[in-house]
């Protein structure tokens, strides 16, 4: 992130996140990332007693998941603690396997039956992990842990009934 001073005006961060979910995410199954849209098919597959999930590829690449509460946080903190010319990463610094994800999204919204992983769909980027180090070095580290964000935006998620048409 960059906070840069211009006369007159609040000092201007330029943060770069990394994979963000939370409350008030896309959870459109076409147009939405993959956490939000494994919460909403393994949800619609608990719904309907489905006895399956399919999630694209292997289950093998690696992908990093901040809460956006937590990047509101390191935004605060960066305007008061950062004062240089180029952009920090924003992130939780480790990744997690989409395999371990869809289990803990499956988990999260209490679906019981099988994952299976469609081979002949695209895995994607093998790895996406943001280098934190500097802004760990400005003393800011995420509070919110994937278990903890994934069970309060599944909650929030129920209390749209618009956001999933199958009800709760």
């Amino acid at each position: 992130m960059a906070c840069t001073p211009i006369p007159g005006s609040p000092r201007i961060c330029s943060a770069m996140p990394t994979n963000l979910y939370g409350p008030g995410d896309n959870f459109d199954l076409e147009k939405s990332h993959v956490l939000p849209a494994l919460m909403r098919k393994f949800h619609e597959a608990r719904v309907s007693g489905a006895p399956t999930v399919t999630v694209w590829g292997t289950g093998t690449p690696r992908r990093e998941f901040l809460h956006t509460d937590d990047l509101a946080a390191a935004c605060l903190h960066l305007l008061e603690h950062y004062d240089g010319p180029s952009p920090i990463n924003v992130g939780v610094g480790e990744d997690v396997p989409i395999a371990d994800l869809a289990s803990l999204v499956a988990d999260t919204v209490g679906f019981t039956g099988d994952i299976v992983y469609d081979t002949s769909r695209p895995d994607g980027t093998p790895r996406k992990l943001l280098d934190v180090s500097r802004l760990q070095s400005l003393g800011w580290k995420p509070t919110i842990g994937l278990a903890e964000g994934l069970a309060s935006t599944y909650r929030w998620f129920l209390e749209q009934p618009e956001r999933h048409p199958t009800g709760a």
